[in-house]
């Protein structure tokens, strides 16, 4: 995994080796994110990258401003520059009469001044999606981008360039263009999936939310330093032209945007060649299609556009008022609605988030009724000022919970709901409500007992990493407690061969095999069973240190025995690896009465480990990775993960969830993510299956099947 860095033996060959790493990288990185359909792993583009930005580090004559290394140019910016538009960037009219009869509406105009009757054949017209974003003018000059610009008041737009060449969508350099100037327009917008991660990040942090998509991709784009610009998730789609210097351009609407994606350039696949207004192959039939999947797009459209597709009848037809008359944007039913807040309620998530939820006087929102919306967590809803009685924006995007976006006129004071406090005790089981310092977020620490969180407890202790039971997954659960079989974990091992046989497409054979997996499953071990019970912060490693550290778990009733059950903060400090907010969310645990009975239910039931198991600290001090923390991430050739962690563990090593500064090796295999771009960040020592096998001191001969 080493990265290429000497120099070749003239400069000739070296900028041969550049060059040829340019069209690696650019070539895979239009199949990941234009095309997304990857034919390397994340390592071996990274490998590449590190070889060129090694190369343009030891030659920096040879870099170019097309370079993939040149992605953030990293100048903060005191203003953008106003650019005068070579061609106007126009707006199309809207027809905001969402049925059919805009389509009909619009291909009547079109007719009507094209002078054609009811005898001439359908005109052919291009139809494609109104994305909701940020429009863009992309100029390239000899195929080379040299600047991005706004749409501004359509006659002049502020330079942006530095921002959009962030977006990894957008090409440098243009495939087989030598045009002397060609201007792509199109959209910067942001999908729905990053919408939502960026969101949940700043509520994380503490930061500003963004109101919807097209809000934070066009606050992207306007961002003077562009290392934030980068950390924003944008993306983009090509779908007209500006100002075009040496180039023929096709002559229908249709052939540009396939020419436009033949370069390089992302087109969307959502776009048809219609015949007329009428039939499913014409306006109205793309329109109804569109609209009954436009909640599973992964971007918002506010709704399509229809263009003469042949550019002759473009040209005869003309513009009025400065809109084209040969298109049109046909819109759908706004996804954002007024509506006034009746309430606030707690609702509580199946990991024990507790979320303020808005109920709404009932609106039709995005195709849907809706009577209420998350305000996500307390500090969301106070920054936002929701108070009951308030008229509130109310957004619905696709399968998006319904979330309140803003307050648009506030009740008089004398109305309001005053001093809204997040409940102390779980509303749905009691238990205590803890938030954590730093933490957004408020939690119910009911885990085992809590039914709002039961299929997640169940899914969580029956996992192959802790206690195992074989066969008992997510759809066996939701029939198990939406049909009152089981309520608390005990009584898994209750249930017998005839209850679930009479399950849904359970056969006798499965249930058996099921109820022998739970009888398997009562023989395990004190760290599974801990990290079974889904203590919060407590995880695998945590679950090894602490039966360690105690050898036993203690009962409910003999507060002098010790165990885990019955450590103080003080005690539990004392484990290796844990700090005060892991020692607390034990104790917290732990103190619910209802916790601790599940525990003995569950030693009732036959559930049993070894305790007083000796402590392995002096052994392992003695083992060659002790003191040693790896990390593993992506997929290695032969070894799975848990057996990759089972070697490391065997001989002393510490396998960690992520990577700090106290990291000593990074194994990463294939399509390895962040945390193989963390480790390079802080420059740690990365190694491969081969090497980890290396430090191990293990042949690779001697594994079988590729299991430790």
């Amino acid at each position: 995994m080493g990265v290429e860095t000497s120099a070749m033996p003239n400069d000739e060959s070296v900028a041969e080796r550049i060059a040829q790493l340019r069209e690696q990288l650019q070539h895979h990185a239009h199949q990941y994110y234009t095309l997304d359909a990857p034919q390397i792993p994340d390592t071996e583009y990274d490998r590449l990258f590190q070889a060129l930005e090694a190369l343009e580090e030891a030659h920096p004559e040879l870099r170019t401003a097309d370079s993939p290394t040149q992605r953030v140019l990293g100048q903060v910016l005191d203003g953008f520059t106003p650019v005068r538009h070579a061609v106007p960037m126009l707006s199309i009219r809207t027809e905001t009469d969402t049925e059919a009869t805009g389509a009909l509406a619009f291909d009547a105009r079109v007719r009507r001044e094209l002078r054609l009757t009811d005898a001439d054949p359908p005109v052919e017209y291009g139809a494609e999606l109104k994305f909701d974003g940020l429009a863009i003018n992309l100029r390239y000059e000899q195929g080379l981008l040299v600047q991005a610009t706004t749409r501004g008041d359509g006659e002049v737009g502020e330079d942006v360039t530095q921002n959009i060449r962030t977006i990894r969508q957008i090409p440098h350099r243009l495939k087989g263009v030598k045009a002397e100037v060609l201007e792509v327009r199109g959209e910067v917008y942001m999908r729905r999936d990053d919408f939502d991660k960026l969101n949940e990040r700043q509520r994380d942090q503490g930061g500003k939310t963004f109101v919807n998509p097209r809000n934070a991709a066009a606050g992207a784009v306007r961002q003077l330093d562009p290392n934030i610009t980068v950390q924003r998730p944008l993306s983009f789609f090509a779908y007209g032209l500006g100002d075009v210097q040496g180039w023929n351009v096709p002559p229908t609407h249709s052939a540009m945007l396939d020419a436009l994606q033949a370069m390089g350039l992302p087109v969307s696949d959502e776009r048809l060649v219609a015949q007329g207004a009428d039939g499913p192959a014409g306006l109205i039939g793309f329109h109804q299609a569109i609209g009954a999947k436009r909640d599973q797009l992964p971007f918002d459209i506010d709704g399509i556009v229809y263009k003469v597709n042949r550019r002759d009848l473009q040209d005869r037809l003309g513009f009025v008022s400065r809109e084209p008359r040969w298109a049109v944007a046909h819109k759908y039913p706004a996804q954002e609605q007024l509506t006034q807040v009746e309430a606030i309620d707690i609702q509580v998530g199946r990991t024990g988030k507790l979320t303020p939820v808005a109920r709404l006087k009932p609106v039709f929102v995005g195709g849907v009724t809706v009577t209420n919306a998350t305000l996500h967590n307390l500090f969301e809803m106070r920054r936002k000022r929701v108070r009951v009685g308030d008229t509130v924006i109310v957004r619905r995007a696709g399968d998006v919970i319904p979330e309140v976006v803003s307050v648009v006129s506030a009740v008089p004071r004398a109305s309001y709901v005053l001093n809204f406090r997040m409940p102390r005790h779980c509303p749905i089981c009691q238990s205590t409500v803890e938030r954590e310092p730093g933490e957004m977020n408020h939690r119910c620490s009911g885990g085992l007992f809590c039914a709002a969180q039961r299929k997640q407890a169940l899914l969580h202790f029956a996992q192959r990493r802790a206690v195992e039971v074989e066969g008992l997954g997510e759809k066996l659960v939701d029939q198990l407690v939406d049909g009152g079989l089981v309520r608390t974990l005990p009584e898994l091992y209750k249930m017998g061969v005839a209850k679930l046989a009479a399950l849904d497409r359970m056969a006798d054979k499965s249930a058996q095999n099921i109820v022998s997996a739970l009888e398997k499953s009562k023989q395990t071990t004190l760290p599974r069973f801990l990290f079974g019970l889904g203590i919060r912060h407590v995880g695998e490693a945590t679950a090894k240190d602490l039966a360690k550290h105690f050898g036993k778990m203690g009962h409910k009733d003999d507060e002098n025995g010790g165990g885990v059950m019955h450590a103080s903060v003080e005690q539990l400090l004392a484990v290796k690896d844990v700090g005060p907010i892991v020692a607390q969310s034990i104790r917290t645990f732990f103190d619910q009465a209802h916790n601790c009975e599940v525990v003995e239910q569950l030693r009732a039931a036959g559930v049993t480990w070894p305790e007083h198991e000796p402590s392995a600290e002096a052994d392992a001090a003695s083992l060659p990775m002790f003191g040693k923390t790896f990390v593993l991430t992506g997929t290695l050739p032969t070894l799975g993960r848990e057996e990759a962690k089972a070697l490391i563990e065997a001989q002393g090593g510490k396998v960690a969830g992520s990577v700090s500064k106290k990291t000593t090796y990074v194994v990463a295999g294939a399509e390895a993510g962040s945390k193989l771009d963390k480790a390079q960040e802080l420059g740690l020592t990365i190694v491969d299956q081969e090497g980890l096998l290396a430090l191990l001191n293990i042949e690779p001969g001697s594994l079988q099947d590729g299991s430790a």
